[in-house]
């Protein structure tokens, strides 16, 4: 078969594949996986040379790794080293150890247990940062752990990608070894003074010619030409990659290397993990399904443990332990990685190498499964509800209360407080109340829409009563609470939106604002301005549509029930707004006149 029909089955299987995988909202890298496992078992014919794919493919995870190091920059490592250093260096000692020990119980040989026990410590980086996303919860305290784990797990794999071809060479004596690092540690130095004083103003060079493929094959040159150069010493492909992109971390042009090395990055490595599926061997799965049931089991159970104590060691509360633990407790696509190369270097046997992929997938496979189980099950569970009351009001004497402190809610705030308006801020988060607290700012933690809080902070007194909260439904319910019980309050509102500004209407809010409307108009005017508008022209230009808009916005609070009619009236707008401004163009000079009538 030929290589365009291999590579034809393989886009095809990524197009069917990762659309299902993500619909079912999981990780793109078990789609992959999945992929390949298909093709293993039905097509097999149609991808005979495997071996030749997993070379070709392998070039991904030297542009992983080059991604990788650009991503690491000194600034971004410095703000979170207690972080990547005390807590992700910690995780890989311990479980390296642990797993060390247990993997020489079991009869392994030292060195191929050394690199199955630190394989086994990674986790997979693009799986949980995509987890953590979807819920939401990388802002979180052990989402943020997680991820400062992550990275050292990344920076980590260097040096053994360094010394595995090493831990191969048995028949070296100690003079070739001591030569070989030698060399290594001369090219890495080489790299190093080349990426500042001959990478950066090659790339710069290039970039001036402002020639898109010229920059893209600067990009890859890089990356192979590093890779190659260090291949060449005995080194791994990979390690130079990751040291270029460190190289190039702080440089001018590293959000466009990202961005040209990304779409290759990206379907390289989608073909790696699809050649891992190919080569898995299933018939072992089949065979001995109670062992790889066992090992996955063991795998899993060891690492949660380690991470929820080494999480309670550097002072995370329990509930963010158990997340750290339910996050990272699979092996990760480093560990295909490694398998590979220590088979290549004669560190690990082929047979030892297939049963470690099968359990590092099976991993992988079930870590969504868990943090399913532990966000909604075993978390409400466990963590009681703290209730908390609401905040004593010091004073009612404020002539203005805000309802809701987020970012809109403080812009009002800090205006009124530069005016020297005292005013009573209400927000109903508790984690928000507490954040603005630490930066100085006075806010009470209360619910707006209960009458007894508004009470408590002087409604009856006060003259405006600014709504900005963020939730709409309970902007609605405070809004219809503080025009039934406090009449003479002068409502400002905050609307998140079109609909919302009406419904606003109907209950009687006489002045609200669109959260983006002021902002986009601005920015319109600006528009019009840069296009070659007089400053004049702009302004009256943005006062019609207001006008306009307004009119529209009066006219649709009837019919907003009904779509086709709302559909037909803002088609009817739209066409007004084109004659509105029409009707003012001048007209065109009388030859143009003649020349459009013939």
């Amino acid at each position: 078969m030929s290589l365009i029909a291999q590579i034809a089955v393989f886009l095809g299987a990524t197009v069917l594949a990762i659309p299902l995988f993500r619909r079912l909202r999981l990780s793109s890298i078990l789609g992959y996986l999945a992929a390949g496992v298909v093709i293993g078992i039905w097509g097999r014919r149609l991808v005979p040379d495997t071996e030749l794919v997993m070379h070709t493919a392998e070039f991904g995870v030297v542009l992983l790794l080059f991604v990788i190091g650009l991503e690491l920059q000194p600034s971004r490592l410095r703000a979170m080293r207690k972080a990547v250093f005390g807590l992700g260096l910690a995780q890989v000692l311990v479980t390296t150890t642990v797993f060390t020990l247990l993997a020489l119980a079991l009869g392994m040989r030292a060195n191929a247990a050394v690199v199955t026990a630190f394989a086994l410590s990674l986790s997979s980086t693009p799986l949980v940062l995509q987890l953590l996303a979807e819920r939401q919860q990388l802002n979180t305290h052990y989402g943020r752990s997680s991820f400062a784990v992550l990275l050292f797990q990344d920076i980590a794999v260097m040096p053994m990608l360094a010394i595995l071809p090493l831990l191969g060479g048995a028949e070296r004596d100690l003079t070739q070894t001591l030569l070989s690092g030698a060399k290594g540690l001369a090219v890495l130095t080489l790299l190093v003074f080349g990426g500042r004083y001959v990478l950066r103003p090659v790339l710069r060079i290039v970039a001036e010619t402002k020639v898109s493929e010229a920059f893209t094959a600067a990009a890859l040159l890089v990356v192979l030409g590093t890779a190659l150069l260090v291949n060449a010493v005995g080194l791994s492909m990979a390690l130079g990659a990751f040291v270029a992109g460190l190289l190039l971390a702080d440089s001018e042009y590293r959000h466009e290397l990202e961005a040209d090395i990304e779409p290759f990055k990206g379907l390289l490595l989608g073909l790696f993990f699809m050649s891992v599926g190919i080569s898995a061997n299933l018939s072992l799965l089949l065979e001995q399904p109670g062992r790889i049931a066992l090992l996955v089991t063991g795998l899993i159970a060891v690492k949660f443990v380690l991470l929820y104590a080494l999480a309670r060691a550097t002072r995370h509360s329990p509930e963010s332990a158990r997340g750290l633990a339910f996050a990272l407790p699979q092996a990760g696509e480093f560990g295909f990685v490694l398998f590979s190369l220590a088979v290549s270097n004669r560190v690990m046997d082929p047979s030892l190498a297939e049963l470690l992929v099968i359990v590092v997938t099976i991993s992988m496979i079930v870590s969504p499964l868990l943090m399913s189980l532990h966000t909604n099950v075993i978390e409400p569970r466990l963590t009681q509800p703290e209730k908390r009351e609401f905040d004593q009001v010091e004073s009612q004497d404020s002539r203005v209360i805000i309802a809701g402190f987020g970012r809109f809610g403080q812009i009002v705030g800090r205006v009124l407080r530069m005016r020297r308006v005292a005013f009573t801020a209400l927000e109903g988060n508790v984690a928000q109340v507490d954040f603005v607290r630490r930066f100085g700012n006075k806010v009470y933690y209360g619910d707006a829409s209960r009458l007894e809080v508004l009470q408590a902070a002087g409604a009856e007194r006060a003259e405006v009563f600014v709504l900005a909260l963020d939730d709409i439904e309970a902007s609605v319910r405070t809004a219809e609470l503080v025009r039934r019980h406090f009449p003479n309050l002068k409502v400002m509102a905050r609307a998140r939106n079109r609909q919302h500004a009406l419904r606003l209407m109907d209950i009687g809010v006489r002045y609200f604002i669109r959260e983006t409307y002021l902002s986009s108009l601005d920015l319109a005017q600006h528009t019009l301005e840069a296009l070659g508008l007089t400053r004049a022209d702009a302004i009256e230009s943005i006062r019609r549509f207001d006008v306009h808009d307004k009119k529209q916005l009066q006219a649709q609070r009837e019919i907003r029930d009904d779509e086709q009619k709302l559909i037909q009236s803002a088609q009817q707008a739209a066409r007004e707004l084109e004659q509105l401004f029409e009707s003012d163009m001048p007209a065109p000079p009388a030859e143009e006149r003649r020349a459009e009538a013939s």
